[in-house]
């Protein structure tokens, strides 16, 4: 079976089993990922319902007096609080549940984190893109219902996309699809009712709000979990797996980064600044210690200069991990990531900072300054793996004295031992670690490596001459960048591109009912010339002829000649479509161009429960003397965080709506280019 449903859209159709299906979606997939998502919305539904009763409770409490209901209340309430400790923890089970994500090779390596994929909850579009298509454009709007039912299957594959570059491009196309959908349908002055809720993929708490920006950013976080997870499943037992591995994390590092720098105002926890900012962090060391792993794969050469680089690149990866336990240690943040996840955090940074010292002591020690060597090279080596040498030593001095490197090496050897046991009780003292067996294993034989290379070289004195050996300095050759989105490789069209041009006929644009225009051309003479790309606009007319005593105006817009679409046509070919009825009656629908200002402005409705205050739901909406107050004006982008506390009942019906495939479509004349202005733009003030 292939990836997925694939609607009636202008895309190539692909058919296997009397099935259609989309590229990059894969819904009937019953894979371990499939599992864990499925487990993961029924775990959001079991939250919601235990936030509700949690506030309905809360709620009561506050307005009762009777001290028995008070009493029974608190009772009732701890339960709650209890039952959604249970759910939080067990959604936090199935974050950390990294095994299924993995390669299917059995490798010998610690697992890496996935992030998962946000839930959502089914949208309805018809009925509002319908209306709206009628009182905006003044088109019949069962016209396009096949457009809006494409709309809505992208939609509903978009949940359940494949893990591979086709379901990253399948949600890409869908983002992109959302700018041109804003600019139809959304104007900047109301909302136009659509719910759309979104959980948050830590606590499983939704959030629902009218406004686009929430999908789009919802759209992109679930870009950066699916490449997230692209490289968990990464072959890691060869360079072309781990190479795919760390484009794969730059790339999520990249999503997700500009998920923060361009909706900065956002409800939901696991899209927060400071969030976005730690889980940029875990990818970029991710991706480091991938580097790390590829040095590594052929094997490392008991050699002097390899050991130095090898030491180095263990210690950048141990500073990636150190940076990012730092960053999960911190307000708001510690809150909201799943403990197994700092506690990861904090294991691998001891653990490869055993390994930059175990590195570091094997070069002092097995390694000795002979005769005819490039003594100024290996000086300059060993002076560029500390910051400092230890006190009374100097790097070519601790080369040429035996005694010296070997001294120096045990206490690399030591520190190493202590950094081994320190990652072992992190990973025993976390339950979700200590259930994945790989790590264990990983860690025991890194620290009983260590163990036996110190007692080959152990004496009785060595306490007495212990020597407290230096970090070693973090140094790579290849420092991982974050990789910024490319939305420029999807292709893309408007599947409403027959409501016209996007940079006319827009939502913000507002014009008058196509007009009828009856007139003739005499002798080539239209009495009025014509100017724009598409549409084309009446520009100069002569108030004495035929067009301009049948109502035509300046600055009219051409739409259809003779029941004739022409708002793709441009002038050169209108006029040719026009002067072809000399001396003919010409029937001419145009229109208008409004005060975009002029429609009414309704409030934002959001609704958000279980979120804390400084998430909680805020009223913003306007005072009465602000209604009352029509002179005032109107701002023409609300607030994306407005908020209040009314519910909206709407419930939505099915999105999966399967295409008639017989159907023949209408042939695209023009292909739109992407809207990357609606990417940096309107999205500020999410």
């Amino acid at each position: 079976m292939t990836d997925a449903l694939l609607p009636a859209a202008p895309q190539p159709l692909e058919k296997e089993s009397d099935d259609y299906f989309r590229k990059g979606c894969n819904p009937l997939a019953q894979t371990g990922r499939s599992k864990l998502q499925n487990q993961r919305a029924a775990l959001n539904q079991q939250i919601l319902k235990a936030v509700r009763m949690r506030t309905g409770a809360e709620n009561l409490l506050k307005v009762t007096t009777n001290q028995k209901v008070r009493e029974q209340v608190r009772l009732e309430l701890s339960f709650v609080n209890s039952d959604l400790q249970m759910l939080k923890e067990e959604l936090e089970g199935l974050n950390i549940s990294v095994g299924v994500y993995q390669g299917t090779e059995e490798a010998f390596t610690i697992p890496l984190i996935p992030l998962g994929l946000k839930e959502t909850k089914e949208v309805d579009f018809s009925i509002v893109f319908k209306d709206f298509i009628l009182e905006h454009y003044s088109e019949d709007s069962y016209l396009y219902e096949d457009d809006i039912a494409d709309l809505m299957d992208l939609r509903q594959a978009c949940r359940t996309p494949s893990r591979d570059e086709a379901g990253v491009e399948l949600l890409m196309s869908y983002f992109i699809q959302l700018g041109f959908v804003e600019s139809r349908f959304f104007p900047p002055t109301r909302h136009m009712g659509l719910l759309f809720t979104w959980y948050d993929s830590f606590t499983g708490v939704p959030v629902s709000q009218q406004t686009l920006l929430l999908e789009k950013a919802s759209i992109l976080f679930n870009i950066g979990a699916l490449y997230t997870q692209i490289g968990t499943r990464c072959n890691r037992q060869t360079e072309a797996g781990l190479e795919s591995a760390v484009d794969a994390f730059q790339r999520a590092a990249g999503v997700l980064n500009y998920l923060k720098e361009t909706f900065t105002h956002t409800p939901s926890y696991d899209m927060s600044p400071a969030m976005l900012s730690v889980l940029v962090k875990m990818m970029l060391a991710q991706a480091q210690e991938s580097v790390f792993e590829k040095i590594c794969l052929l094997g490392i050469q008991n050699e002097f200069f390899v050991l130095v680089k090898v030491a180095q690149e263990a210690a950048k990866v141990a500073a990636a991990y150190r940076q990012l336990h730092a960053a999960m240690s911190q307000e708001p943040v510690k809150e909201n990531i799943p403990y197994s996840w700092a506690s990861v955090a904090y294991v691998k940074a001891y653990h490869y900072g055993a390994l930059a010292h175990y590195f570091a002591a094997t070069l002092l020690i097995d390694h000795q300054l002979k005769p005819g060597a490039d003594e100024d090279h290996q000086e300059k080596c060993l002076s560029q793996l500390y910051d400092r040498m230890p006190e009374g030593m100097t790097p070519l001095a601790t080369l040429k004295n035996d005694g010296q490197r070997v001294l120096l090496g045990k206490g690399h050897l030591h520190r190493a031992i202590d950094y081994h046991k320190e990652s072992l009780r992190e990973a025993n003292l976390c339950k979700k670690l200590r259930d994945i067996q790989v790590l264990r294993d990983v860690l025991s034989a890194a620290h009983q490596r260590t163990q036996l290379k110190y007692t080959q070289h152990q004496q009785d004195d060595d306490l007495l001459n212990l020597i407290d050996a230096p970090d070693v300095l973090p140094k790579t050759e290849r420092e991982v960048k974050i990789t910024f989105p490319d939305f420029s490789k999807v292709t893309v069209t408007d599947f409403f591109q027959k409501l016209g041009p996007l940079s006319v006929f827009s939502a913000s644009k507002r014009w008058s009912p196509p007009r009828g225009i009856h007139f003739r051309v005499e002798e080539g003479d239209l009495g009025f010339t014509l100017r724009g790309n598409t549409p084309v606009q009446v520009h100069f007319l002569d108030p004495h002829c035929s067009a301009s005593l049948a109502g035509a105006k300046e600055g009219d817009y051409i739409v259809s000649i003779q029941g004739l679409d022409c708002k793709w046509l441009t002038v050169s070919e209108v006029m040719k479509l026009l002067k072809s009825f000399g001396g003919e009656e010409v029937e001419m629908k145009v229109v208008s161009l409004l005060d975009s200002t002029s429609s009414m402005h309704n409030k934002c409705a959001t609704y958000s429960v279980g979120m804390q205050k400084t998430y909680s739901m805020i009223c913003l909406s306007m005072d009465d003397d602000d209604k009352a107050d029509k002179t005032k004006k109107i701002s023409k982008k609300p607030s994306f965080l407005s908020w209040s506390t009314s519910k909206n009942r709407q419930k939505s019906a099915s999105t999966l709506c399967l295409p008639n495939v017989g159907l023949a479509r209408p042939q695209n004349k023009k292909k739109l280019p992407t809207p990357f202005s609606l990417l940096n733009s309107d999205s500020s003030l999410y």
